[in-house]
């Protein structure tokens, strides 16, 4: 078992690390407190011209052939610089890798090269639904033939990117007399399209620069052409596509579990108490083992979900449990982080209370905690039954 990684994959995760200690980290707490828009839509332009936000996507299409295993390094070392960019690169990841798997031709030459290129910022994954959020199938979102035009109805909950992203994918429901689940369809949608509105930032706990939004459609008409893929078979790429996602957002919590982590340490051997520093102390030295082995155990889960992936094999129960293990011990890691610190670590003049609000979304959005053991123990007990 070879655990080496390629040049370039070695090459990408530089950059990724270089960019995020050079350019992310020293204004992540200021677009925590203002969520200033300007710095941040440079930033992913930034990212685009690197070739960041079309890592798995082909070279046809702009995108870089980089790989899965590239592209879960790259979101680790940028969340390492600002959690809420590396959602954004992660969501848009997954939104060009959807439309690379399910669009005809002519519809990856028109979006694919604007999401790789940056010229659309964003782009937006509309699954969730207010009454839809573990259970996609249950969505309520209509969409119904018109002439040569679909008009779509319905509202979707909290969409990264929203107020920013160029291009949409959007699930409803087309045939509702259909099994649940099995008359789902798939649609790209362009910004400002007349009939879909997009309501107004969410007030979050956490990730505060990355705009999640509600997107509204009433009576929004699309071209008969938006259909991506096959009619009435959109779901099922959706539950594969979160699948991938999982990959990105496990990576999102390993590089916040390990910025909280790194400072913590760099803490410890400066911070004297009882005439030593507190880093020769065996306690805070346990609690550091255990953490960063932990964290290093999530690498490697990772790394075998997005190997899995990138070689073409099943990797449902490799992401699940890789999203799973890594956002959960990344929680654990801010908050041991938190606790070598002391009281300083409370405050903000530290980054931990900032990446203790950021990394507390990984063990919910895409998929919670619990939503992930379903999977795993479903893909367990199929395995008995083959």
């Amino acid at each position: 078992m070879d655990l080496s990684l390629t040049e370039e994959q070695s090459l990408i995760q530089d950059m990724a690390r270089k960019f995020a200690q050079t350019e992310l980290a020293p204004v992540a707490a200021e677009l925590d407190k203002t969520g200033n828009r300007e710095i941040l839509l440079k930033h992913l332009k930034q990212l685009a011209e690197l070739g960041f936000m079309g890592l798995n996507i082909s070279a046809e299409y702009g995108g870089s052939e980089a790989g899965v295993v590239a592209f879960s390094l790259a979101i680790t070392e940028v969340a390492r610089g600002c959690a809420s960019t590396a959602v954004t690169m992660s969501v848009t990841n997954m939104v060009a890798e959807v439309i690379q798997t399910l669009a005809n031709d002519e519809q990856k030459q028109k979006y694919l090269p604007r999401l790789c290129s940056g010229e659309y910022p964003a782009g937006g994954f509309c699954l969730s639904e207010a009454g839809a959020g573990s259970d996609p199938a249950g969505m309520k979102t209509r969409a119904v033939k018109d002439g040569d035009q679909w008009v779509l109805n319905g509202t979707k909950m909290w969409i990264s990117s929203a107020e920013y992203a160029g291009v949409f994918v959007v699930w409803a429901v087309t045939d509702p007399d259909a099994k649940k689940g099995r008359g789902i369809s798939c649609f790209l949608v362009e910004a400002g399209t007349p009939g879909m509105t997009i309501g107004k930032a969410e007030e979050k706990m956490g990730q505060h620069a990355s705009s999640t939004n509600c997107v509204i459609f009433e009576d929004c008409r699309i071209p008969a052409g938006a259909l991506m893929g096959k009619l009435n078979d959109g779901f099922r790429i959706a539950v594969a596509e979160l699948a991938g996602g999982r990959i990105g957002i496990g990576s999102l919590a390993l590089g916040v579990g390990l910025a909280a982590m790194d400072y913590a340490r760099q803490y410890t051997t400066e911070r004297e108490q009882f005439g030593a520093s507190i880093s020769s102390l065996q306690g805070p030295q346990w609690m550091m083992a255990d953490a960063y082995t932990e964290l290093e155990a999530a690498r490697l889960l990772l790394m075998s979900a997005a190997d899995q992936k990138q070689k073409g094999l099943p990797f449902s129960k490799q992401a699940a449990m890789a999203k799973l293990y890594a956002s959960e011990k990344a929680n654990q890691a801010c908050y041991t982080a938190l606790q070598l610190m002391g009281g300083i670590g409370y405050t903000r003049e530290c980054p931990l209370e900032r990446h203790a609000r950021d990394v507390r979304i990984t063990s919910i959005y895409e998929g919670t905690s619990e939503i992930q053991r379903v999977i795993i123990a479903r893909e367990l007990l199929n395995e008995v039954s083959r």
